[in-house]
């Protein structure tokens, strides 16, 4: 790496790790003073809130990282202008581009390891953080007593659950519903279970106290009680692929699963009938948003280049606005997205996309000649 690069480099990193720092105190201080009447209310001991906010802070660096990105292009380059640095480094020879590919480069490793971090580091402290909420603060509660659950575990097959015991992984008064697979409006096979139990041994259901209906026809049909069976014994039903993890996981919000046990959710999901666009759209947005780091570098280097927008207090209150409306359009899209209007990976990246069109035309607009 020449000495330029490094010297590029070390002012953006800086400033980089200085809008990291900013952002995330105020994160913090934002987030106290609105939940400190919770703390002192519950009587959270002060090693608990300082832990609370240490696994609070990976949540909003990978929020503000393309922020914080975005704020140090700006100010690297302004101060470079303002001290005359870069002129000479135009005197010499040296384009934009070639600047522009030392913090393109660090922005691409960035992008590589928010990547990792926003997909199995955040998931694993947002699990710690709602924890405390749920131990301490009494939020987001998970139920071990369910009722009243309805799955369709597949096309023409659905569940309803009367009560669903985690500590036992034990259902009541479950009854399962079979449509003709043609039409799934006429009901050819019903069982009524009083109990549904998970054996973990063979990885399925037994069945206790069951009432077995097949329906022929209108007014014909064959009713038979069985004691004990395994669900995939059943030839109607040949196993069921509803699992007590998927009931309990549809308690856990996303953010607290990492990308493999989010796209294992998915297809979990999936397989049993549900729409998962919402969750796809979120899973592909974990993926997607670190990119933005990218976008942001070249929209921060065209605007602070550009002498005719003002001062600093110009260009950053530009940077501020350009940060929002890429949030605010990332969220219209993902309405879209959440009702299946657009699929679900083009909603991810659309904001991504259109935002580097328009940087880049912006940029190479500034620097053509």
């Amino acid at each position: 790496m020449k000495i330029l690069d490094r010297y590029i480099l070390r002012h953006f990193i800086q400033n980089f790790l200085f809008g990291l720092l900013c952002f995330i105190i105020i994160f913090v201080l934002v987030d106290l003073f609105e939940n400190l009447d919770k703390f002192i209310d519950n009587n959270v001991p002060l090693s608990v809130a300082v832990q609370y906010y240490a696994y609070f802070t990976p949540e909003i660096i990978k929020l503000i990282t393309p922020v914080a990105m975005l704020l140090a292009s700006l100010f690297t380059l302004s101060r470079f202008i303002n001290y005359s640095e870069f002129t000479a480094m135009k005197s010499s020879g040296i384009s934009i581009y070639r600047y522009l590919f030392s913090i393109m480069l660090f922005g691409i490793i960035i992008t590589g390891f928010s990547i990792y971090f926003n997909g199995w580091i955040v998931p694993e402290t947002n699990t710690e953080k709602l924890s405390i909420e749920r131990n301490y603060l009494k939020k987001s509660q998970l139920r071990s007593q369910i009722q009243n659950l309805h799955f369709q575990d597949k096309k023409n097959r659905i569940i309803a659950i009367g009560n669903y015991d985690q500590s036992l992984q034990s259902c009541q008064n479950t009854t399962i519903s079979v449509f003709n697979p043609d039409t799934l409006t006429k009901l050819s096979f019903r069982i009524d279970a009083k109990l549904m139990l998970w054996d973990s041994m063979k990885n399925d259901w037994n069945l206790l106290n069951v009432h077995q209906r097949k329906f022929y026809g209108t007014n014909s049909e064959e009713i038979k009680f069985i004691n004990s069976v395994l669900a995939a014994e059943i030839e109607e039903l040949n196993n069921l692929s509803l699992t007590p993890e998927i009931i309990m996981k549809k308690q856990i919000k996303p953010e607290e699963m990492n990308l493999t046990e989010f796209k294992l959710f998915i297809s979990q999901i999936k397989e049993s009938g549900f729409s998962t666009s919402k969750n796809e759209v979120d899973y592909y947005s974990i993926i997607s948003f670190p990119f933005a780091n990218l976008v942001t570098i070249i929209f921060g280097v065209s605007i602070s280049s550009n002498r005719k927008r003002g001062g600093a207090a110009m260009q950053f209150g530009i940077s501020l606005m350009v940060s929002f409306i890429y949030l605010g359009f990332v969220k219209i899209s993902q309405t879209f997205g959440y009702n299946g209007d657009i699929n679900p990976v083009l909603t991810a990246w659309l904001a991504n996309i259109i935002f580097f069109i328009i940087s880049s035309v912006n940029f190479f607009r500034l620097h053509r000649y």
